[in-house]
Order: C-alpha cells, then structure tokens, then sequence
C-alpha cells in the first residue's frame, strides 16, 4: 500500500506548492517511487501533457522534481478563471464547460469527485509515495461542505496532513492555532506536524513560539523553513506574479516589457528570459510602466477578446503603436498572437458578449472562436528567420499549444516556426505569422524561450539594436532546473525533521 503524506495551509500562497516539491526531490533522491497530487487547482498558468491533456502547472514542477513525465492524474481537476465569478472547468484534462462559483461549490464539485478518487487508485498501483498538496485553507466554512482538495481527500485516503503557515507574511501562530480550532474532531486528528515557512533571521529566537503551539496544539512543530528566495522554480497563480513584479531586477542592459493584463496566463513562458544575466523583465501594465523597452511580449490570454478591450481602454493599445512606430520589435504568444491580427470573431459568444472585434492590425489574419480547445505537445524547427536586424534559427523546440480559436490568413505571410512532432507522432505544418517589415511575429507556441539557443539568439539580436556584443549560451535552462530542485530539497531536509515525518508516514490509523 502506498505511502503518503499531505501538505496543507493556513491560507493560500503559505509555500505548499514549493515544499511539495521539496518533498517529492527528497524522496526521489532516496530511491522512492514518488508522485505528486493535487485534487483540485485555480490557475491560468496550466501545461499540457504528451497526451494532450490540460493540468496545473504546479505538479508539473513537482513531478520534474520527482524525476515523472507530468501526467493528467497527478491534477484531476483544473479551474480556470474567466471573470465574473466564473471559471472553466477542466476534469481529466479535457474542458467540460463554464460554471459560476455557486455552479461548481453548490452542484459539480462533488460528482468531480469520482475523477479524484479514480485518479488516486491509478497513483497508488504504480507509486509507493503519494505527496499531496491541498488549496488554500482546509477550514474555509463556507466551502468545507463541498471541499474537494483539502480534508475530503485526507480522509478518503486517511493521509496523515502537515500545517504550514507563512511567518513572513505575519500572525502564523494566530494562523495555525485558529485553523486547528476550525477543524472538526476528526480532521485534527489527522494533524500530525506544523510547519512554520519562509522565516528570516535566527532559528534559535522562535523556541518560544515552538514550545507554545506544541504545548497549545498537542502537534510537533516538524520544522522552521527558512525564506528562499529566487529558487528559479515555476509558479502558478497570479500571486507568483505579483510577487516577480515586485522584485528589482538590477541594472540589465536588455529590458523587455511583458504587457500585463487581467487574464494574462502561462507567465512562466518568460521565466527563462528574466533568469538571464544580461536582461530584466516588466511586467507592465500602464503606458507609464511601458516606457521604451528593447522588446514588447503580448502573452497569452485566458479571454483574449476581454484584455484587448482592456489594453484599448486603459490606453496601453496606443502606447504599443507608438513603441513599434519608433521601431521597437513585438512578439505575440498564443492570446497575444491572436491580438495581432485584424479581427477576433466570437459568433458563439464563448469569450465574451462581443461577436466581433478588431485586432491590433499588424498581421493580416482573422481568428475565430469555436467550443473546441487545441492541446498538444509539439516539437518545432525555426528554420531560418529574419526578425528585427538579426536571424533566427533553431532546431528541436519542444513547447506546446492551448488556446480556443482557429486562425485563417487574409493573404500569404511567411511563417516563422515549422512543427515537426505533434506529441509523439510526425507531423508537418506551419506555426506563426511575421509582419513584413520583419519588426514583429506571434506564434500559437508555448515555452519557446525555454530553449537555450533559441533564447541566446533572441537577446543578442536585441543587444546588437543597443551596440552591445553578443554572449554565448550563458545557461541551461534543464540544468538549472534540476539545480534548483536539489538545492531546495538540501535547504527542506535540513529545516525539517525528516525522521519524525518517516515515522508519521508509517503510522497506520
């Protein structure tokens, strides 16, 4: 029988993404068959499978962490918000429709709950270890009656739970005390260790803290995580976000602006860019924040109609024309390649109460909205491509496709990336679209950038624009990955009490 140990928090955003992670490196490195799992997750950044199934991008960092091909199982349930109150459910990677909140909390989520069950009987047959991450807080009221990642789980499975708090962010005894106050009999008693994350400064001045909620909680505080910053780790939410906004990124001589819009998803697409040495990354969301960057990136869009409204009335729309006026390149990824063309037709209302709008006009395509999403992996080739006083090429792209809308060409235009692998079959066909005067391209493919070349090429084209020499290769975005993985596993196992949590997982009820 597996074993399995269930990571939860006091609120969202307390680190339960990133130490799961943690955990699934220790115990891959130990030689376990481990998994990730995560019944339920709210995010527009999302993956797509070999098989072309849509799932949360968190347990795709955590199953890289534990050595797996990121698969469907490991994240049954996907809820992608589309304003309003509203969110596209996708249930074992495929979408089944738009629901309200009271919609899913009050009616679906439960019978949403088979695919969870079924997806953890699959794990268990084939893993030795489970690590299972929850979703905001186990002791919501309003939603435990209807909860299907958090206690419901723990108790189906009688998984023995850690707590975690967020000691940065304040009040994280107040947070754990409280939350096990919340907690019905049986719940609590699942309970088998706290966890205090993200703490900065000496270990040594929380004793008191540690000796009052194991005395006021009867629960063994398992461990105090330090405060890890830049892990160069993937994250998910629109928080994640806020958070790489927030943070300066020092005196680069490239700065390329990411426009930020409401429904912007997959922002780990430029992950790799502001790793780079020599370059910042803005994420942008106002002409004033705009300036005058190297490069414009419009990103993808959970509803592109809706943003491209919004860049139109927040003034953002003519702040771009007026940077690619002044010569300055952009790049449209999957939503954002789609608000390049000359017009987005929506004849059966699926993004938005608009049957059509006008593009940004810069490439002579219209896209076309239908009830059919494309998911699939792909391998591209950049032939050979002539963008913004430089050239591009490459070969063995791996990325993939998720968007609504089909794309038709108003006339010939030459297409910058060919697709050579659709998952795991030979395929033939064109991506993308270049604007004549080679100043700007967009493309339905996600995680270009991730290819060491590829993303070398680009920044040099760019410094060359500045008169800057150009640089080699100066990374690898796998082997940073995995440096990454390592490094946050060694900093976990040394902050937690690792033989006290094997103990925990042997414990049968």
């Amino acid at each position: 029988m597996s074993k399995s140990i269930m990571l939860m928090g006091t609120s969202s955003h307390v680190g339960k993404s990133i130490l799961t992670t943690a955990l699934c490196r220790i115990f891959h490195r130990e030689g376990r068959r481990v998994v990730p799992f995560k019944a339920q997750n709210m995010a527009l950044n999302s993956y797509v499978t070999k098989e072309g199934l849509e799932m949360g991008r968190a347990q795709v960092a955590q199953a890289e962490a534990a050595g797996l091909e990121p698969m469907v199982d490991m994240n049954p349930v996907l809820l992608k918000p589309t304003g309003h109150s509203c969110s596209q459910v996708v249930l074992e990677g495929r979408p089944v429709g738009n629901m309200s909140a009271r919609e899913y909390h009050k009616g679906y989520s439960l019978q949403a709950f088979g695919a969870v069950k079924a997806a953890l009987g699959r794990l268990q047959q084939e893993f030795d270890t489970l690590v299972i991450e929850g979703a905001g807080s186990p002791a919501e009221i309003n939603l435990k009656d209807h909860d299907i990642v958090n206690m419901r789980v723990a108790k189906y499975l009688q998984a023995p739970v850690l707590l975690i708090a967020d000691i940065d962010r304040g009040g994280a005894l107040a947070s754990l005390v409280g939350t096990l106050e919340l907690l019905d009999e049986e719940e609590r008693a699942l309970v088998k260790g706290l966890v205090i994350n993200k703490f900065r400064g000496d270990v040594s001045l929380l004793t008191p803290a540690v000796d009052f909620l194991e005395k006021k909680t009867g629960k063994p505080v398992l461990g105090i995580v330090p405060y890890l910053d830049h892990l160069g780790i993937e994250d998910e939410d629109s928080v994640s976000l806020e958070d790489k906004a927030a943070v300066p990124q020092g005196d680069a001589e490239i700065r390329i602006a990411v426009i930020e819009t409401p429904k912007l998803s997959n922002f780990t697409d430029f992950d790799a860019l502001a790793e780079e040495p020599d370059v910042e990354v803005d994420y942008v969301r106002t002409p004033e924040e705009l300036g005058h960057p190297d490069l414009i990136i419009l990103p993808g869009s959970k509803n592109t109609t809706e943003d491209l409204l919004h860049l139109r009335k927040t003034g953002m729309e003519a702040a771009i024309r007026a940077c690619t006026d002044r010569g300055i390149p952009l790049i449209g990824i999957c939503g954002g390649y789609q608000m390049l063309g000359r017009r987005l037709e929506d004849p059966g209302h699926v993004e938005s109460e608009h049957e059509a709008i006008d593009g940004l006009g810069y490439l002579p395509m219209i896209t076309t909205f239908g009830p059919e999403k494309r998911t699939v992996q792909v391998t591209a080739a950049c032939p050979s491509l002539d963008f913004f006083h430089g050239h591009l090429t490459a070969a063995d792209m791996p990325g993939y496709e998720i968007h609504m809308g089909r794309t038709e060409f108003l006339k010939q235009v030459p297409h910058p990336f060919h697709i050579v692998r659709q998952g795991d079959e030979p395929a033939d066909y064109w991506d993308g679209a270049m604007s004549g005067d080679q100043l700007i391209f967009g493309t339905y493919i996600h995680g270009l950038f991730d290819h060491d070349g590829f993303r070398r090429q680009l920044i040099n084209i760019l410094r060359g624009c500045r008169g800057l020499s150009p640089l080699p290769v100066q990374r690898s975005r796998w082997q940073e990955k995995e440096d990454a993985y390592n490094r946050l596993a060694d900093t976990v196992a040394a902050s937690l009490d690792m033989e006290k949590l094997r103990a925990i997982m042997e414990e049968r009820p």
